[in-house]
């Protein structure tokens, strides 16, 4: 039996029938842009990237620069790809050079993107975030004003971001941003009729179409995971991440005895304790001693002590078979026989959500792709990226001579 110390096992093909779902909540025409920034939220940025196209996405987008230039290094060089985040200089020739689109709110930043050759821009409204984008109405329909008389600036959307659309209970803050969003958008679109608008997430896309516009862009629900921290299975949506370990070491365990740092496990009774080799080292989150559940052999059990940097210890108790457990494979987030724990229920027992517990897998955890079981080749992972390069989507509109010397600077290191 084979098994791996840390591992993230990511089903492809789960990633493909979440996006064409999220593709059946769109009426004709509205576009689906997967978000797999950080790393594709712990997914693997490329291979998710690579699965979405193929499930029917036809944008991408990305929070950085140098993410851009991965996914255009991996041979995604035709697809329609939107940096959302803050730029520095540095961080805008990167954005720039691998022909993507970025994001302004302030004339500043149309004066920094001429400066840098000029690209495509999407204009950002703060409907209510709080966050990026200016608050003002006005200003933002100024910014997109001056971008179409801005050299070599090419104003391509207007956009928005909710702060609750995941919480249905929100006092009707949600339905406020939207009411903003699409007063707004509506005079943008008479002065220009070829704007690309856009607003929801994951979340909006699931809870009112009115919020759909012209494109969504779809983060967490692509990869199978509730959007309201819910459950996944209730809104048709896939996991495509399992996080697994062994079990490294069967020892007994007198009452009396403890295990971990700090002895936060004191056994009551005579027992048997697993050793898993994955810690808070891997992204296995301290706050997770004594909080949470394991499977082994198709059964929960429970994790005991303290999360350790390397290694946690598992209460497998006094029956004398568990020694015969030892060499099994451990899963942590995942499905094994009729029990299943999911990223929702490690997130409720950190108090957090479902987001923090993929992204913080670190890269000392593998990762390994397949579809449903069927080991994903580098071969056919190359001829698949190789397609998507070729022919997903139309060319990117504006892609001259500004951004080449985008790319030219880029190289040379100008600063």
């Amino acid at each position: 039996m084979s098994v791996e110390r840390a591992q993230a096992c990511v089903n492809v093909a789960a990633i493909e029938r979440n996006c064409a779902r999220l593709r059946g909540e769109l009426r004709p025409g509205v576009e689906l842009c997967a978000v797999v920034k950080a790393d594709g939220y712990g997914h693997g940025a490329v291979a998710s990237a690579t699965a979405a196209l193929a499930g029917g996405a036809s944008w991408l987008a990305v929070a950085t620069g140098e993410e851009a230039l991965e996914l255009r290094s991996a041979g995604l060089a035709r697809t329609r790809l939107l940096v959302m985040g803050a730029l520095t200089p540095p961080e805008l020739r990167q954005a720039l050079a691998a022909d993507a689109d970025v994001v302004a709110w302030r004339e500043r930043d149309l004066e920094a993107l001429a400066r840098a050759g000029g690209g495509r821009v999407h204009v950002k409204l703060d409907s209510g975030m709080g966050r990026l984008g200016t608050r003002d109405p006005g200003e933002a329909t100024r910014v997109l004003a001056a971008a179409r008389a801005a050299p070599g600036v090419e104003p391509v959307g207007a956009m928005t971001h909710f702060a609750t659309a995941d919480e249905l209970h929100d006092d009707g803050f949600f339905a406020a941003q939207l009411q903003m969003f699409a007063g707004w958008a509506a005079q943008a679109r008479d002065a220009q009729r070829d704007l690309v608008l856009h607003a929801a997430n994951s979340a909006a896309v699931l809870r009112d179409a009115g919020a759909h516009f012209d494109l969504v862009r779809c983060g967490i629900a692509i990869y199978g995971m509730d959007p309201f921290g819910e459950d996944p299975a209730a809104r048709a949506l896939e996991p495509a991440l399992e996080l697994s370990s062994y079990v490294a070491e069967v020892k007994r365990c007198a009452a009396g005895e403890s295990a971990g740092y700090g002895r936060r496990f004191i056994a009551e009774r005579d027992t048997h304790l697993a050793v898993l080799p994955i810690g808070y080292g891997d992204g296995w989150r301290r706050g997770l001693s004594n909080n949470a559940d394991v499977l082994i052999a198709g059964r929960r059990y429970p994790l005991v002590g303290t999360v350790s940097m390397d290694n946690v210890t598992v209460d497998l108790g006094a029956d004398g078979r568990a020694e015969r457990l030892r060499g099994e494979p451990a899963m942590l987030i995942g499905r094994q026989g009729e029990e299943r724990i999911t990223a929702e229920e490690v997130a409720r027992r950190l108090g957090t959500i479902n987001y923090e517990v993929t992204c913080a897998l670190t890269p000392r955890v593998s990762r390994a792709y397949h579809r449903d079981g069927a080991p994903l080749e580098a071969i056919e992972r190359a001829q698949i990226e190789s397609a998507v390069g070729a022919g997903s989507a139309a060319p990117p509109q504006g892609g001259g001579e500004p951004h080449t010397r985008a790319r030219q600077a880029l190289d040379a290191g100008a600063g």
